[in-house]
């Protein structure tokens, strides 16, 4: 709970908050390595995010969403750019 706390008071704020609901729209031409997952199942499934984390990688500051869908109640992460707003 404390690393949380600190990544609120961040000055960077998310894209997307907990409760907001979400489309998974997967990167295209996006080339997958082996610690990757193929996100095509999920292309066009809307969500909800959960949950989400910021990480720094000293240079570059990012999100993580991870995102319940509502066809099946998986619960996937997913990076900002995978995901954008619900305008149903």
């Amino acid at each position: 709970m404390i690393f949380r706390q600190i990544i609120y008071g961040n000055a960077m704020s998310p894209k997307y908050e907990i409760g907001q609901k979400v489309i998974i729209t997967p990167v295209e031409n996006q080339r997958l390595s082996p610690r990757d997952s193929d996100l095509g199942e999920y292309a066009g499934q809307s969500g909800q995010v959960i949950d989400y984390y910021w990480i720094s990688t000293g240079a570059d500051n990012f999100y993580i969403y991870t995102v319940k869908t509502e066809t099946d109640n998986r619960e996937i992460v997913l990076h900002e750019d995978e995901i954008q707003v619900y305008l149903g």
